[in-house]
């Protein structure tokens, strides 16, 4: 995610960069061939360019918040699993309790795996949903004897998620939750689960070919009849005109394909590492760590 600064103009102008400087040209040659060559065949400036624009610029709009609406879906839901993993943290450390002498440094250990878990899980749907390995991530958080039985599974956060579900039915046969507790903590499991169904249906269900194909192939039509219907009345000055409306209508175009994708691993997908991040830090804390690891820091003018 571009994290809000002052005006990068060497990043607007590369955001479409490559098709803007096609447009130029373009427009250059249009020009050339009218005022040099004398074509005048080639103006058109009959063409209905601002009742075009109007048009296409309904469908860009239209297009562009279906994709908001998704990237900004992908961030509640991961700013649900956010408040749901503290609350999983606090239910862990408060509702699991020892009953028997001897039994302390047991129960401990079994809320630090919980935990570790819950860190786990986190991270390996993060990377799961970018398409990453998520394996990389989990080192240091979870026995290796482990790691070699969830490299096995195909899904492996909600691997993760079936290893919670047993650590806490010993905690239950144990006595170091009661069902009421216990119901608690698998209801919030059950939470984790439902948003990580909800990543993924944002993930693996792509916007409508024809949202993207003819909003673009709309756009790249009125750029090409841009200067044809200005080249008349603007003459030199047709360049100038037509490359800075196209870059209006470009920029649109590719703000609502960068937005749809919100789980891709690009500078415009929602900050996954840091919150990711800033859950362990809170998980740690809540098992009383004190060595914490450090928030994700912006790179660049991007947060990841």
């Amino acid at each position: 995610m571009i994290v809000p600064k002052g005006p990068d103009i060497r990043r607007l102008i590369a955001y479409v960069g490559q098709p803007l400087l096609l447009l130029f040209l373009y427009d250059v040659a249009v020009v050339l061939i009218y005022k040099v060559a004398h074509k005048e065949w080639i103006a058109l400036p009959h063409i209905p360019v601002a009742l075009l624009g109007s048009a296409i610029g309904i469908i860009v709009s239209f297009r562009n918040n279906s994709a908001y609406a998704r990237w900004w879906e992908a961030r509640t839901i991961w700013g649900a699993i956010v408040n749901n993993t503290r609350s999983y943290g606090r239910q862990v450390v408060t509702n699991i309790r020892w009953q028997k002498d001897g039994e302390e440094e047991a129960a401990r250990m079994m809320q630090r795996d919980l935990i570790y878990h819950q860190i786990a899980f986190t991270n390996a749907l993060r990377q799961h949903l970018r398409g990453l390995p998520p394996l990389d991530e989990l080192h240091g958080l979870l026995p290796e004897d482990v790691l070699v039985d969830l490299a096995k599974q195909k899904n492996i956060p909600f691997a993760i998620q079936i290893r919670q579900g047993d650590l806490l039915r010993i905690a239950l046969e144990r006595d170091w939750v009661d069902s009421l507790q216990w119901s608690a903590l698998d209801a919030t499991l059950n939470d984790f689960a439902d948003a990580q169904g909800a990543s993924e249906r944002i993930k693996n269900t792509p916007m409508p070919k024809q949202y993207t194909f003819y909003p673009q192939l709309f756009v790249q039509i009125f750029c090409l009849l841009l200067p044809l219907a200005l080249v008349q009345n603007m003459g030199w000055f047709t360049p100038l005109g037509s490359t800075l409306v196209g870059f209006i209508f470009l920029a649109l175009d590719k703000i609502g394909r960068d937005l749809e994708s919100p789980f891709d691993n690009t500078i415009y997908d929602i900050p996954l590492s840091n919150m990711s991040r800033g859950m362990e830090i809170n998980l740690r804390q809540a098992i009383g760590e004190r060595h914490l690891p450090e928030p994700i820091q912006p790179v660049a003018g991007v947060l990841w």
